[in-house]
């Protein structure tokens, strides 16, 4: 989820986490024409798929295996915000729910999931801010 930083409020990546991660990847790679890259999760691989043509990561495909298991097979955005917790508070104030709590995303921020009144699920995403100079 590396790259330029998004703005407050703008959908930032994709997931889609699944059983199969390995038959998901070639299915989107013979459909769309992404390739994929593999990333250690620590005794198996999730993918990040990326461009043709330039390489860029624009998604990953991710197993359903340890947290992600009780995750729901479907595309999951990450909706940039300033503050994940305050985000997951005014989900729950709102009639939503949180599935996941906030964890952390390997030093590039925080994030967790939700479940909003209409049962549809996203993840919120803080990222890691660089320490202001004076």
């Amino acid at each position: 989820m590396s790259g330029p930083e998004k703005a407050i409020g703008s959908i930032t990546w994709a997931d889609l986490t699944v059983d199969d991660a390995e038959s998901l990847r070639e299915f989107y790679s013979g459909v769309v024409g992404w390739r994929s890259e593999g990333l250690d999760m620590g005794g198996y691989e999730d993918f990040c798929m990326n461009q043709p043509a330039d390489g860029q990561t624009v998604a990953g495909i991710c197993h359903a295996r340890g947290l992600n298991s009780a995750l729901p097979t479907q595309w999951l955005i990450y909706i940039t915000v300033e503050d994940v917790e305050r985000s997951a508070a005014r989900c729950v104030e709102l009639g939503g729910d949180v599935i996941q709590g906030a964890r952390s995303m390997g030093g590039q921020g925080k994030y967790c999931v939700i479940r909003d009144p209409a049962g549809a699920v996203a993840a919120l995403f803080e990222p890691t801010r660089e320490p202001q100079e004076d």
